[in-house]
């Protein structure tokens, strides 16, 4: 098996290399700890990094190649977002209070891939406890955008969508409370995709607002998502927010026509609702031609205003964050970071007339976006209003002063992808997303990876030739 540099590759290039013998599970995994080694302390991406333990996974794998065994997950290398637990390795959430927190089992997630035969490569910047925003008094920096280095990556999978940009992991795990998963997605120019609730188990990763988190993957390609998604998916009966579902391959889904289906064009979501920047707007345009030529319906669509979400999902996540974090609040408040202060405490005012009220509103806005459904397969919009901002103009209020694009999905409890659909004249990748109702995973990534294949974005990786040196700190 060659040892040799094999370059960038997509999760599902690695497999084939991996199965034929042409490329070594051990000399990949390090071949990528020597990137990590080298890039990382300018991205910041890792908070732990598993030499070690990722070798000996690594030569377990290739001894089971060697042997005859196949899997598409087999021998390749992965990292996870800090709040999936793993034995025996640290969890910090991005936060001093768990700074020394060593789990003793597993997240399921974790669990299942490595049941698979992935290669876990290490642990992955976040927001404080997947909420915090990017701050500069923790323990660990934040992490930056490999397109921009004085750029955001987005959060809260902040790590995960940097990691897999840089070409430092081939895939990752990440977690969607309001977009976390698809906004990092977005500013990082990879693919994402927010599982439907119940899908994918969340037993062992640490929560948010328990009534909205969902875990999923994140890769450069659609392709890889839906692959990483097979050994993901699937019911485990020791979560009880797991739901039961036939099995199914998405990898093998992509490969069905979408000539005839009928796309929903959200235009109100980024021309009205969060006006998007002429670029995004092009971008999202262009998308929506190459569907019409790859044989879909295109037509304009509409569901409530973004804001209507976006209050309701505000209000959830604040006051359920609140409850998850009280006693601490109470007695370490000083020990969070000013940005988690920030965006937690408002919880505390926020009364249980106020939370079922907006817990109301949500089975409303549920009922109105299936009926969108009823007359649409899918329903696409921009990602974000544009690439990714600087790193410096983030807001502690980011999410309640700008509403996210990416929350409708949650609160409506639908499966949605981001991909990156084109770039700026200045190089930075902007994303569309693709929105499906429930259970529609296998559909989503399918035209996910049509529209990725029709675009051509793929072929194009971020510079780090310079990528050297640590970015100064920015206050």
């Amino acid at each position: 098996m060659s040892g040799s540099d094999p370059g960038p590759l997509t999760i599902a290039e690695a497999a084939r290399l991996i199965a034929g013998k042409r490329l070594s599970p051990v000399e990949l995994t390090r071949g990528l700890l020597a990137r990590i080694e080298r890039l990382d302390p300018r991205l910041n991406a890792f908070i732990t990094v598993t030499g070690r333990h990722a070798l000996t996974q690594a030569r377990a794998a290739e001894k089971a190649v060697m042997a005859g065994k196949r899997g598409r997950l087999l021998g390749i290398p992965l990292a996870y977002k800090d709040i999936y637990a793993t034995a025996g390795v640290r969890t910090t959430a991005h936060s001093r209070l768990l700074a020394e927190n060593v789990p003793k089992e597993d997240a399921e997630a974790v669990r299942r891939l490595a049941a698979a035969g992935a290669v876990m490569l290490g642990k992955l910047a976040t927001h404080e406890f997947a909420i915090g925003g990017p701050a500069f008094d923790l323990p660990w920096p934040p992490a930056r955008n490999p397109w921009d280095t004085e750029r955001f990556t987005g959060g809260s999978s902040s790590g995960s969508g940097a990691a897999v940009a840089a070409g430092l992991a081939l895939g990752a795990l990440g977690s969607d409370t309001a977009g976390s998963i698809r906004i990092p997605a977005a500013y990082c120019g990879i693919a994402g995709l927010k599982p439907t609730p119940g899908l994918v188990s969340r037993r062992g990763v640490i929560p948010l607002a328990p009534s909205l988190d969902t875990a999923g993957p994140m890769a450069w390609t659609a392709e890889d998502c839906a692959l990483l998604l097979d050994a993901l998916a699937g019911h485990d009966p020791a979560d009880p927010a797991s739901v039961p579902v036939p099995k199914e391959s998405y990898a093998r889904a992509l490969g069905s026509p979408v000539k005839g289906l009928r796309i929903g064009l959200l235009r109100h979501f980024h021309e009205r609702d969060v006006p998007a920047g002429a670029e995004m707007l092009q971008t999202v345009a262009m998308a929506a031609r190459r569907l019409a030529e790859l044989g879909c319906r295109v037509e304009e669509a509409s569901l409530p205003a973004v804001q209507e979400y976006n209050a309701v999902g505000r209000i959830i996540i604040s006051a359920e964050a609140y409850a998850l974090h009280e006693t601490n609040l109470q007695t370490r408040l000083s020990d969070y970071s000013r940005t988690f202060r920030m965006r937690v405490l408002s919880g505390g005012l926020i009364r249980a007339a106020d939370y079922l009220a907006a817990q109301r509103r949500r089975s409303d806005l549920i009922a109105a976006t299936a009926r969108a459904f009823a007359r649409y397969d899918l329903l696409i919009s921009a990602a974000a209003p544009g690439p990714a901002p600087l790193l410096r103009d983030q807001r502690p209020d980011e999410g309640f002063a700008i509403p996210f694009l990416a929350t409708p999905a949650n609160v409506a409890a639908i499966p949605a992808a981001v991909i990156c659909a084109g770039f700026t004249a200045r190089g930075l990748p902007l994303g569309v997303q693709i929105m499906g109702p429930a259970w529609s995973e296998a559909l989503v990534l399918r035209v996910a990876h049509r529209l990725e294949e029709a675009l051509g974005t793929r072929a194009r990786r971020p510079d780090l030739s310079g990528a050297g040196e640590p970015a100064a700190r920015v206050a």
